[in-house]
């Protein structure tokens, strides 16, 4: 009786497309979300991972804040004036390499000024460093040269562009030798990057790279830095060198209440652990989003059904007449509502892949890392959540059909 059953269902569903489509568009629409939600969440970490490591796998992170008791004494002061940590200078950063467990490091500054080259001109955020981090950082030039050590210590005016403002700037002509204007300063261009795409907004691609001395005194005035990145020799000691890194700054801070830091130290395994629970956060917003349409779809199910169960009320009395049981009855059109949700979940499924690849070759596009995976879990997942669709949403007018009266159904015209 079941691939009778089956046989009649199929019958029952080509017999009117439109309406077979029309009630399987809400399931579609969900499970296509559903499996384009996965597969970018599973680019993005892609993504997050190349980003890190670019910066060097073997690396960890320190970055000035605010300790809370000067939080709360900079909140009773005029309003609009920053505060800022001031003591984390180069000398830091030379005690932090006489680690055991630490290869090299480099300091960071950034600030935001007006580039420009004739008459082309863009806002944009420029990154003062020492020339270690290019010995640590894993992005290649497309054209020139890094500046060197004594450049850095110099306060050289040289600079590196990112690939997208060196278009933005130079647009047809070569940038190498030429003098961009950055703030009231103007710089010789040494080198242009490769594409090295961004997770968000003003990205790498859009920056301008200049030498730490320079960006300090003749573009912020200050002596400190603000990020420091630290190459480790092993990895697997990154937790204990992260600890003993602590333990020099609090001493060269004269920290005595670990509270009280006016850093913070990251390795990789954090800073993807929280990336990793923000996307995750957005990923279960968005699968709720998408449940929203899955169960209308579901709801439109289980009124077409009942709909179908009104118009073959006659049929039904008939097969009641000739030997067909309660059971039947049930069978057929439960798994009548099954086929409904599972070739919406398959067309949603096909539909959500195509939408995910878009999703990677837009992103590819734009110079970022993005791998295209439709991951095994999502089909899983968006298989077993159309069953469970069909059965749910189909059991009650199954159950209608399945009780019919075959004298009363007789009658029904």
């Amino acid at each position: 009786m079941n691939s009778k059953a089956l046989t009649q269902s199929i019958k029952a569903l080509s017999a009117n497309p439109v309406r077979t489509f029309l009630t399987t568009l809400g399931i579609m629409i969900g499970i296509a979300t559903v499996i384009t939600v996965l597969s970018a969440g599973a680019g993005f970490r892609s993504l997050i991972n190349d980003e890190i490591k670019s910066l060097g796998s073997d690396t960890l992170f320190i970055k000035t804040r605010v300790p809370p008791t000067i939080k709360n004494r900079a909140s009773t002061l005029t309003p609009g004036i920053a505060v800022g940590i001031t003591t984390f200078v180069q000398r830091d950063l030379d005690d932090i390499k006489k680690l055991n467990n630490v290869t090299n490091d480099y300091g960071m500054v950034t600030g935001m000024a007006i580039a420009g080259y004739r008459d082309n001109q863009k806002n944009t955020i420029y990154f003062g460093s020492s020339a270690e981090r290019f010995s640590i950082d894993q992005h290649t030039l497309k054209e020139g040269r890094f500046y060197t050590q004594a450049e850095d210590t110099g306060a050289a005016q040289v600079a590196i562009l990112g690939s997208n403002i060196a278009k933005n700037l130079f647009v047809q002509d070569d940038p190498l030798g030429k003098l961009v204007h950055l703030g009231n300063l103007n710089f010789l261009v040494i080198g242009v990057y490769d594409v090295q795409g961004s997770v968000g907004g003003q990205g790498a691609d859009d920056s301008i790279y200049v030498p730490l001395g320079t960006a300090q005194k003749k573009m912020l005035g200050v002596n400190y830095i603000t990020v420091a990145v630290v190459q480790l020799k092993n990895t697997n000691l990154a937790d204990a060198t992260a600890a003993q890194i602590a333990l020099t700054l609090e001493q060269n801070h004269n920290i005595t209440n670990p509270e009280k830091n006016d850093f913070i130290i990251m390795t990789q395994a954090q800073v993807l652990d929280i990336y990793n629970t923000i996307f995750n956060g957005i990923t279960i917003l968005l699968i709720a989003i998408a449940s929203i349409s899955l169960i209308v779809g579901g709801v439109g199910i289980m009124n077409i059904m009942y709909v179908v169960v009104t118009e073959r009320t006659a049929e039904i009395g008939l097969k009641k007449s000739v030997g067909a049981t309660n059971s039947d009855i049930l069978k057929e059109f439960l798994i009548e509502s099954i086929l409904v949700t599972v070739l919406g979940g398959v067309i949603g499924i096909l539909l959500g892949t195509l939408l995910s690849w878009l999703v990677a070759v837009v992103a590819t596009a734009n110079g970022l890392t993005w791998t295209f995976t439709v991951p095994l879990y999502a089909i899983i997942i968006a298989v077993g959540v159309s069953a469970a669709i069909g059965i749910s949403f189909g059991v009650l007018p199954a159950r209608s059909a399945a009780k019919l009266d075959p004298i009363e159904a007789l009658r029904y015209e």
